[in-house]
């Protein structure tokens, strides 16, 4: 099948359906729609079947221009089909030679027929058709029927009339809501409307595969669900353009097929209906009075007119508001207009924009001609807004044109050189970064290095991952800065924020000092920066101050659109478990509609997500956000950004006994950060084979692995996957027999006051109090405590292991308490078992045979109770009829996310198809 026919089935039957009746006893269908919906397409293939089925098969069209003699369609029709039995009918060769179709038969003079016209021709038509489908039905196949000229038109508009009952058929394609000649009043009618949203997709990546997905989305929002807009909008644009490392033009160019198609209702309007259009086509928001103020000295609503009655326009005059029908007739206004009236229109926009103030110098860049340093300041403070929003790509287009309209060179290479670096940070375009950098130091080698310091610094890393040049290269631009530094800066926050990350990948305590040397130049340091420095630089010397702060700033960050701000709150709260209250703009950055353009903050959120997954117990999601995460990095080649998605990922491996998965994992991470000095990466793999060692019963192996993390007893600077292995430590020093290094570890986490760091913190220092109490009446009590420490639920996976230490405790007892042991293990296998958690699992069940007799089966990982509170509302949005893609749209995650909970949720409610849904929960009273 054609690629233009995916996801046209149900016009495919209606057509097959047709075929089936003009078998039968013959009739005709008009299909209408907007040009290039895929009527041609639909008329093609339904030929085919035609053909396949034993039909004749004969095809007509309009052509674009019709200045053509009268008849003209039907003479080409006739010229080609076989007139043989015209030879047998005076009056049927009479009527075919009106036409001018000569035949074997005397010519009779068409004024002879009793003056019927138009009626004898068409009697002649049909009488032709019937005779061709002597022996098998005949099919007439009419394309572009509003093109048809008028004395062709009224004859096959006619003949459709009479086929019904002949046992021969015509199928008709026209333009929706085009003047046309050709009457189908009357005729039944299909209208082929656009694509769903799932076939437009369907068709780019099978067409397409290698778009990227913010080049596909923004395809599909501009064709609107015309296959011939998705088909050819990709071969318009550059192989940069394609792959997202160049920002894509405001009006996307059309090539030779699609302005064909969509130019035709504008090459013949009045030349003042042309303009106005041109002002809206460039206004660009559908703001009527702006469009209309604009083009004041050129004509008003009357000119309009022309525009409405031809469909390219929708005008609301009570909202103030004025849409193109179609996006891309909006860009085919463009198209055909002159350089000259786009800057002319842009001039008039920019004085009726004097009140929008981005608006109005998007239009002064775009009617200047000549540098303009104004203007180039406008711009670059507009590109500055525009990245506080999320619009990445604006930004980086903002300071590009900023810098051509720069005069002097020094400014042109300083915006250059931003352009470079949101490019880096925001939008995913490592690959332009050198090249951008090569041109702003080609154009001044001696401007200000900041801001190219910085881009440099982002490619390296990011890019590299050569932590120790992207540091000498920060630092020492940083250094150069004057001093005392000005807290209002944004280039020098922007090089100290990518100082930060530098330093964390680095895991080295002498990289901070030049960071700490920058915060004491500054008149007062700026509220993120303290934050950043203490609780997620260094949390484990962290005070309550800190705390409070960073609260304030989480706060903060849920009432911003900033996704920078929101990913580095997150950053700075990962640590110590405050991510929960940014789920929401996380996902929203990460699965959100500017998430292509935001491409960096979406893998941190997407990382940032699967920290929280890891936390909360959300292990069969956690696989499909790193997943997502390693696309993303992969595709705009972050390799240093795949190595924490890799961690916890690998994290799942070894909790779930998939040794072999998270070695392999932790193998790649050792061999990538040796060279590089990557020691946050190394410590990455620490921790993970850590972890396989702890399910695997190996404690000496665990505690070897944690230690080289931090030793126990201490939190050393800077280590903050400390915090993180805290439990870990305890636990492998402990049942290695290491039980005074448990305990000063336990000392040593009080002291950092991580008891008030975080409630997860605070939860797991009771939990290890408990494991060092020395007898089981000292311990009970610790153990009880800690368990009913409010919200530990939202941990499962350290609650099931605090479970089963308890459970083991307690068999192991003096006087074993065998009830209360198994109730314990029982319930911390039962966790085990929800998270997949096999080596784990199976302690607890070794522990509760050895209780006597085998565990009591758990009802908690089935039934309508073991659905947590995101399945269930997922559950509702399906049994309402969403799509799994819809679902995800609506909450903010990926449609693989929305497909695993639901495989999960039907077990849970005894049910095998989605169809049953709405049933089990409106059983349920969820409905």
């Amino acid at each position: 099948m054609d690629a233009s026919l995916i996801g046209r089935e149900f016009d495919l039957a209606r057509c097959a359906d047709f075929l089936a009746e003009v078998s039968s006893v013959g009739g005709a269908l008009v299909v209408l729609g907007d040009p290039g919906v895929g009527k041609t397409a639909l008329l093609t293939q339904a030929a085919r079947s035609a053909k396949d089925a034993g039909m004749s098969v004969l095809r007509a069209a309009g052509t674009q221009y019709r200045a053509e003699a009268g008849y003209g369609a039907l003479r080409r029709l006739l010229a080609s089909t076989p007139l043989t039995g015209a030879a047998h009918s005076p009056a049927l060769a009479a009527a075919l030679s009106a036409t001018g179709v000569s035949t074997a038969a005397p010519v009779v003079n068409a004024s002879r027929d009793g003056g019927r016209g138009h009626e004898s021709v068409a009697d002649a038509v049909v009488s032709l058709m019937v005779g061709l489908g002597d022996r098998r039905a005949a099919l007439l196949v009419v394309d572009d029927a509003q093109w048809l000229d008028a004395a062709s038109a009224d004859v096959l508009a006619e003949v459709a009339r009479r086929l019904p009952g002949t046992g021969a058929g015509m199928l008709v394609a026209a333009g929706a809501g085009e003047e046309s000649f050709f009457n189908y009043n009357g005729l039944p009618l299909h209208e082929v409307g656009p694509l769903s949203e799932t076939a437009s997709e369907a068709l780019l990546i099978e067409r397409f595969p290698a778009l990227a997905p913010q080049v596909r989305r923004r395809l599909m929002a501009d064709a609107e669900g015309n296959p011939l807009a998705l088909l050819e909008l990709p071969t318009a644009l550059t192989d940069s353009q394609r792959t997202a490392s160049q920002v894509m033009p405001r009006h996307l160019p059309l090539t030779q097929r699609l302005l064909a198609a969509f130019a035709s209702r504008i090459r013949h309007l009045p030349a003042v209906t042309r303009y106005l259009l041109l002002v809206a086509a460039l206004e660009g928001g559908g703001n009527l009075r702006v469009v209309l103020q604009a083009a004041a000295d050129r004509g008003d609503l009357r000119h309009w007119a022309p525009a409405e009655r031809g469909g390219l326009v929708r005008i609301d005059e009570s909202t103030g508001r004025l849409e193109f029908r179609h996006p891309l007739m909006r860009s085919a206004v463009v198209e055909l207009s002159t350089s000259e009236q786009r800057r002319g229109a842009h001039r008039a926009l920019a004085e009726a924009s004097v009140g929008i103030p981005d608006q109005r110098v998007r239009h002064l860049a775009q009617a200047a001609v000549d540098p303009d340093e104004e203007v180039a300041t406008l711009l670059e403070e507009a590109a500055g807004r525009s990245a506080a929003r999320g619009d990445g790509p604006g930004a980086v287009a903002g300071l590009v044109r900023a810098a051509d309209l720069s005069p002097r060179a020094a400014a042109r290479a300083r915006r250059l050189a931003k352009a470079a670096f949101l490019g880096a940070t925001l939008t995913g375009n490592l690959r332009d970064v050198p090249q951008l950098l090569d041109t702003a130091r080609q154009v001044s080698p001696d401007a200000d290095s900041l801001p190219a310091a910085v881009a440099t610094a982002v490619h390296l890393l990011n890019g590299y991952g050569d932590i120790d040049t992207a540091h000498r290269v920060l630092t020492a631009a940083i250094g150069a800065q004057p001093r005392p530094y000005d807290p209002g800066d944004t280039t020098l926050l922007e090089a100290l924020a990518t100082l930060v990350m530098v330093c964390f990948y680095g895991g080295r305590a002498e990289l901070w000092e030049a960071f700490d040397d920058a915060l004491a130049q500054f008149t007062s340091v700026p509220e993120i920066l303290k934050v950043t420095r203490s609780t997620f630089g260094d949390p484990a010397r962290a005070r309550p101050a800190d705390w409070a702060r960073l609260d304030a700033a989480v706060d903060a960050a849920l009432n911003t659109a900033n996704p920078l701000q929101v990913v580095r709150v997150g950053i700075a709260a990962s640590y110590v478990d405050r991510l929960s209250p940014l789920e929401e703009p996380l996902r929203r950055i990460g699965y959100g509609q500017r998430a292509g353009d935001n491409v960096l903050p979406a893998i941190q959120a997407l990382v940032l997500l699967c920290h929280q997954a890891w936390w909360a117990g959300r292990w069969d999601e956690l696989p499909v956000l790193a997943d997502d995460a390693l696309t993303l990095a992969e595709v705009h080649h972050y390799s240093l950004r795949t190595w924490p998605a890799k961690y916890l990922l690998a994290s799942v491996h070894a909790a779930r006994g998939d040794a072999t998965a998270a070695r392999r994992l932790c193998d790649q991470m050792e061999q990538w950060a040796g060279s590089r000095r990557a020691h946050t990466v190394r410590l990455y793999a620490a921790h993970v084979r850590a972890l396989v060692a702890l399910g695997e019963g190996d404690f000496e192996t665990a505690y070897r692995h944690v230690t080289t993390i931090a030793p126990a007893g201490s939190f050393p600077p800077f280590v903050r996957n400390a915090l993180w292995i805290f439990l870990d430590t305890v636990e492998a020093a402990l049942r290695s027999g290491r039980r005074d290094e448990a305990l000063q570890h336990i000392a040593a986490a009080r002291d950092a006051g991580l008891d008030h760091a975080s409630a997860r913190l605070a939860f797991l220092l009771r939990g290890a109090d408990a494991l060092l109490a020395g007898g089981a009446q000292d311990a009970e009590p610790l153990f009880e405590a800690a368990l009913s420490t409010e919200g530990s639920e939202r941990w499962p996976f350290d609650r099931a292991r605090l479970h089963l230490c308890y459970g083991e405790r307690l068999r192991r007892g003096r006087t074993p308490a065998r009830a209360k042991a198994r109730g314990h293990l029982e319930r911390a296998a039962e966790i085990f078992t929800q998270l997949g958690a096999v080596p784990w699992a199976d302690r607890a069940a070794k522990e509760l045979r050895a209780c006597g007799g085998p565990a009591r089966r758990s009802n908690t990982t089935s039934g309508p109770t073991a659905l947590t509170p995101q399945q269930w509302e997922i559950a509702s949005l399906a049994a309402a009829g969403l799509t799994n893609k819809q679902i995800a749209e609506k909450l903010f995650l990926s449609p693989r996310t929305v497909s695993t909970h639901l495989y999960q949720v039907f077990p849970k409610l005894g049910i095998t198809s989605r169809a049953a849904l709405r049933d089990a929960l409106d059983s349920l009273g969820r409905l």
